[in-house]
Order: structure tokens, then C-alpha cells, then sequence
């Protein structure tokens, strides 16, 4: 164990509630809420935190306590009547049952949200200012709405209490109603809650003196706020001691939760919401200069991945718990594995960002790395073994492969996984080669880790064959052969290189490059990247909206930031429609999809970015002789059955195709074919 990792497991006692360790999952948004309430999905989610070990799990970032604060955006918790308590009752059971303690995050959105959803109704904040990420204008507060939200706040309180909560915190964090009044930006008031910040804070004040009384002295109230908002007119490090001082010196909060940063724009976002472009830890130090200022408990979350940050977070006494919340989503088993002395079983998070990513398109938060997360209804983190052992051959090291593997030898079958590569990771490997996506070899060190540890037999360079295939006598084979690049079809395709040549250092550009992507995901906007800081001069060109329009809001303006920096020329709705020699150059002819209008570029490469086509030669040829001719039964697939071609009593090997083998798509979905086909083979 870590030299520093005895100290997570100090209990933390906060008034009557004794919380077994120092490691927490904050309230978040994962997607899972259905009509406003937490239903099954959204509390098997977290009771696997707690069937994990963690202390203290806190759901609902961030629950609505009314109406013009509309639940719907991003499938929300609404604790606006009492129908909610029956369903904190149940999911407060569900936890408790496991040793964790339960928490929720209230909130009105105030002006961050949208008015064209649910009732209609217009969005409100202390002052008439446009926020520019929902990009909503308020409706300037008067009095009686602000004594109308005090009223809701305090009832979503008792609601709280009824519903057998341990706790809750308000949000003062990311441009909420509550630090909407605290930021002299956004608060313009002339009244006694606007001006100096003795008035600013006035609301906050009222708010939970009146959710205190709701609740009595004996309850745990809490609240999070950013400790510095990082605006030269927002709330600065000196701001956020003196209100957490304040509240704190008042009795009106039991703890503090603090991050850095707001969430007003593009880049707050992905500042806000560290990926891995960031260092670890980025914002500790705002938290603990508001421990040394208070005399309560101070919680933190931001890009703290593994168990040794942690661990010196709280034992050098710049907080009292430490949130890994991704680390969570990556692992909900983390704070067991670390008490049993299995680190190394520890599945790290390795800040992708894809679990946010999701939510702001709609989505429901998903792991990259862990297809379990989320599905707990369906999809198992711990394997059981199966009734009956396998032979099972897997034909190719990616993270398909590898999961498939892993998955297949903790159901205690015989497995062989042909690599015919060196080492495992195939497109991961590959990808983690551009600039600051490096963390995604993560992913690949863990899954190989593991399938040597389960003792799979792994045939790395060497090309698998029907024949080698068959002298293993395989009761099951799985082709996770992935993709290769595709250059396109149009004029002149075979005068252009593909994105992955440039990382895999077969094709070595200099000069000028124009970069096509036709995808809009990571992989093009990486390769202008390395590009541009090889000394290339790139212009980067995308029939699309917007450069990299797929990736997804903290990833997206990391991209842009960099591409912007480095000097790479961006041309949006330009697609690329032919490439032609001209003497020792090529000519790219880009048409643009708004006027239709052609432009011509001379120059030195054409790379292209056209996704993935699956390799495919060995599975057709396997197919013939294959028992189920290679045919993976849905409903029974959908439906978490055995394949039929089992019950039935096979002649021959079974034979499935996982992954990019099977059609271009990303890590995620790689994994879930996996995990979803071995679980029940």
C-alpha cells in the first residue's frame, strides 16, 4: 500500500454522521435521472460505489429545487415536490445497506440553464446579464422571487431530511444562482444584495438560514463554491475565504466543497472539468487556502486519479476528504482494491473526459474505459465464472482483444489471444502518441496487466492463421482484428497519406500539409497538432461545421486552444474533393459546402482523416466452418443470454467479430462488444 494510503481510511466524523474513510464521489450529472427522480439505473450506479468501499458518495449535481430551474437539461433530479422523498427513501436504503453514507446537491440554475424546456419559463438571476454557455438572457429577480427560492430551497431541505439523506450541499459552484449573486459580473444590483460582498453574500445567507431551520442543528448542510472563479470579475481566491469564513463562522454550513474555476464558456468548461491535458490535482491549492481559514471540513475534487495524490492531499492537511469521481466511474471497486493491497487491480481514470462529454450532447455519462459503469443493472464489475470451461481463441491485442481475454479467463475459460505485433494496444497504442492524449496508454498498460495476471496465453508477433487457429481445437474464437485506415475514394486517394501513418511514423511530412477530416473526433485534430509542433505549416480542413465537431466540450477547446497556438490555418465546411500532381506538388481542390464555391491549395501532403474500415480476410475465412457461421445472436446478446449456438450443441468453433472488426467506431464500443458477448459465454 501507499506510504501515505492509511491515512484514506481515517474515519470522518461530521456532527452525528461517521464517514469510514476520507474518499468521496461528489454530485454529479451523470444523465441517468428519468422524469426528474432517481430511479433504478441512477441508484445501482452509486450502491456500487458503496458495495466499492468509498466513504461517501453524493448524488444530483445539481438537483433543482424549482420550477424556473428545470430538471429536463441533462435528465436531471427535480426536488421541487415532496413525490421525491419515496425515492431518496429507497436510494438512501440501497447505499446505507453497503456502509456509505448518501448525499445530494441542491440548486436553482438561476440564468445557467435554458428557458425552452419543461414549463417555459423564463430563467432568472440577480442581474439582466446573458450567460454565455446556455446563452440564456435572465429575467432580473425581483424580491418576491427571491424569497420564493428561499422558500424552495428550505423545502428541498426537509425533503432531504424525510427522504433519509445523511446530508446535502448547496452548488455556489459553476455559475449557479447562488454564486451568480456572489460574482460582481453577474451581480449589477443596487439593493441590499448587490455592491459590496457583505450584500452579495446576503442571499446565500438567507437561504441557508432558512434551510437550517427547516432541518435543525443536528443535520449535515453543506456547500460547494469554486475557490477562485479565474474571471477578472468573478469571484476571486480572497472572495471565496471570506464567504466560506463567513457561512462557516455562522453555523450555517457543516463542510466546504471546493474546486477552481466556473463554467461560463467553452474553455471554463474544460478548465473547470480537468482532462488529461491537465496536470493532476491543477486547483489543491484553492482548497487549501480555504483550510487554513475555516474550522470545518474541507472537501475537494478536480483530476485527483490516483490513490498516491490522494493520499498526500490528505495526509500533507490540505483537505479532510478527497473526491476521485472519475477515478469512481473508472472503478466504483477502487477504495476495496486499495484496502485489500491490490493497487495494481486498480482500473485509473485517465481523464478522457468522454464520461462528460456525453452529458452535454444529451447523452448518459459512460466510462471510456469501463463498459460496466453505469449498466449495473445488465453488466457485471466483478465476473462470476461460468458452469462449464472453454477453449477460447482471440485474434488480435486491442482493447477489444484484451478485454475479450480478460473477461473470457475470469469466466475461467483457456484462452489464446494471437498478436501479431510486438506488444498489445493496437489503435490506443497508437493514438496515445499525439502530444497530450498520451494518458489513454493507460488504458492498454491495465487490460495487459491484467490478462497476464489471469494467466492468458499471449502469441504476441504472430500472425494468426486458420491453421494456427484450428491447432488450438477452440471451442470459441472472437476476431478483434480491428481497423486500418481508409484514404477515401476520391480522385486521387492514392496520392494522400492516412492520420495514423503520421503517428505510427511511416509517412514523415514537412513542409505544408493540408489535413483533411472527414470524422470530426480526436484523431484528426491530434495529427495537426504533432504536425504543426514538427516545424510542418498545417492548414487543417473539415467538411464540417466546426473543427473537430464530434469531440465533445472539455475536450473540443483543448484541441482548439492548441491548434490555435501553434498557428494552424482552420477551414470549416470545406470539403475535400480531389487531390492532383502538379510538377513535385499536390493540388488540393476543396469545395465549399455553404456556397459550393471551389478553392485550389498547392501543397507539399495531403493526409486524410476517413475512419476505420475493419479487417476483415480472417473472419470470412473462418466463417465457413464456423458452428454459428459467424453470426452473434442479438436478442440474446440484448437480452444478457447465452448464444444459442451453445445451448444447441455445436459442431465446430463458434465464431463472433468484436470491435473495429467489425465497423469503425471508438474505445467505448470496442470494450462493450467484450464485455457484453464474453460475459455469458
Amino acid at each position: 500500500m501507499n506510504a501515505n494510503a492509511e491515512v484514506l481510511f481515517k474515519p470522518l466524523r461530521i456532527k452525528g454522521l461517521v464517514i469510514r474513510n476520507r474518499i468521496m464521489s461528489t454530485s454529479h450529472a451523470p444523465g441517468y435521472a428519468r422524469d426528474g427522480r432517481p430511479q433504478e439505473r441512477y441508484q445501482l450506479y452509486h450502491a456500487e460505489k458503496a458495495k466499492g468501499g468509498i466513504g461517501l458518495t453524493m448524488f444530483g449535481g445539481s438537483s433543482s429545487v424549482d420550477c424556473d430551474s428545470p430538471a429536463t437539461p441533462w435528465n436531471q433530479v427535480a426536488v421541487a415536490d415532496d413525490g421525491i422523498i419515496p425515492y431518496f427513501q429507497q436510494f438512501a436504503d440501497r447505499v446505507h445497506q453497503h456502509g456509505a453514507a448518501l448525499m445530494i446537491q441542491l440548486t436553482h440554475m438561476g440564468r445557467r440553464t435554458r428557458w425552452d424546456t419543461d414549463a417555459w419559463l423564463p430563467v432568472i438571476a440577480p442581474s439582466v446579464v446573458r450567460e454565455p454557455a446556455s446563452r440564456s438572457v435572465p429575467k432580473d429577480m425581483e424580491v418576491e422571487d427571491i424569497r420564493r427560492v428561499i422558500r424552495s430551497f428550505a423545502d428541498a431541505a426537509r425533503r432531504c431530511r424525510q427522504g433519509g439523506l445523511d446530508g446535502f450541499e448547496i452548488s455556489g459552484a459553476h455559475g449557479h444562482l447562488l454564486d451568480q449573486f456572489w460574482s460582481p459580473g453577474v451581480n449589477r444590483r443596487t439593493d441590499a444584495y448587490g455592491g459590496s460582498l457583505e450584500n452579495r453574500m446576503r442571499f446565500g445567507i438567507e437561504i441557508l438560514t432558512a434551510m437550517r431551520e427547516a432541518v435543525g442543528d443536528d443535520y449535515i448542510m453543506g456547500m460547494r463554491m469554486s475557490g477562485d472563479e479565474l474571471l477578472k470579475d468573478g469571484v476571486s481566491h480572497e472572495d471565496a475565504i471570506a464567504i466560506a469564513t463567513e457561512y462557516a463562522r455562522r453555523g450555517l454550513i457543516d463542510f466546504v466543497n471546493v474546486l477552481g474555476g466556473q463554467a461560463r464558456d467553452d474553455m471554463s468548461h474544460a478548465v473547470s472539468l480537468p482532462n488529461m491535458a491537465f496536470p493532476v490535482a491543477p486547483f489543491l491549492h484553492l482548497a487549501s487556502g480555504i483550510k487554513r481559514e475555516v474550522d470545518i471540513p474541507v472537501f475537494h475534487a478536480q483530476r485527483i486519479t490516483d490513490v498516491a495524490t490522494a493520499a498526500r492531499a490528505v495526509a500533507e492537511g490540505h483537505i479532510d476528504m478527497v473526491a476521485m469521481t472519475r477515478a469512481h466511474i473508472a472503478d466504483p471497486h477502487l477504495v476495496n482494491k486499495l484496502a485489500q493491497g491490490r493497487e495494481d487491480d486498480i482500473r485509473q481514470c485517465v481523464g478522457a473526459g468522454y464520461c462528460i462529454d456525453r452529458i452535454y450532447v444529451g447523452g448518459d455519462a459512460l466510462c471510456l474505459q469501463n463498459a460496466a459503469t453505469g449498466r449495473e443493472a445488465t453488466m457485471p464489475h466483478d465476473i462470476p465464472r461460468a458452469d462449464i470451461s472453454r477453449r477460447v481463441v482471440i485474434v488480435g491485442g486491442g482493447v477489444a482483444g484484451l478485454e475479450a481475454a480478460r473477461v473470457c479467463a475470469l469466466r475461467g475459460h483457456h484462452v489464446v489471444l494471437f498478436e501479431q505485433e510486438a506488444q498489445t494496444g493496437g489503435q490506443v497504442t497508437i493514438a496515445a502518441r499525439a502530444g497530450w492524449r498520451e494518458a489513454l496508454s493507460g488504458i492498454v498498460r491495465w487490460l495487459d496487466a491484467q490478462v497476464r495476471k489471469l494467466g492468458v496465453d499471449l502469441r504476441l508477433g504472430t500472425r494468426a492463421t486458420p491453421e494456427l487457429i484450428a491447432a488450438e481445437k477452440p471451442d470459441v474464437v472472437i476476431v478483434a482484428t480491428g481497423g486500418h485506415a481508409s484514404v477515401g475514394d476520391r480522385p486521387g486517394s492514392d496520392l494522400v497519406h492516412d492520420a495514423r501513418a503520421v503517428l505510427e511514423g511511416t509517412v514523415e511530412p514537412t513542409g505544408s500539409v493540408l489535413l483533411y477530416d472527414d470524422m470530426g473526433q480526436h484523431n484528426a485534430a491530434s495529427v495537426a497538432e504533432v504536425l504543426a509542433t514538427r516545424g510542418c505549416l498545417v492548414e487543417m480542413a473539415t467538411g464540417d461545421r466546426l473543427i473537430a465537431q464530434e469531440v465533445g466540450t472539455t475536450n473540443q477547446p483543448v484541441h482548439l486552444r492548441e491548434l490555435y497556438r501553434l498557428g494552424v490555418v482552420l477551414s470549416p465546411n470545406m470539403e475535400l474533393t480531389e487531390v492532383y500532381r502538379e510538377d513535385s506538388r499536390l493540388v488540393a481542390v476543396l469545395r465549399n459546402t455553404m456556397t459550393d464555391v471551389e478553392e485550389e491549395r498547392v501543397v507539399d501532403h495531403v493526409i486524410v482523416e476517413y475512419g476505420n474500415l475493419p479487417r476483415e480476410d480472417l473472419y470470412f475465412a473462418l466463417k465457413k466452418n464456423a458452428a454459428n457461421r459467424g453470426q452473434t445472436d442479438l436478442p440474446a446478446l440484448l437480452e444478457g443470454r447465452t448464444q444459442p449456438v451453445f445451448a444447441e450443441g455445436q459442431d465446430g468453433y463458434a465464431l463472433f467479430r468484436i470491435g473495429d472488426a467489425v465497423a469503425g467506431r471508438n474505445i467505448h464500443a470496442a470494450l462493450y462488444d467484450a464485455l457484453r458477448l464474453c460475459k455469458d459465454l
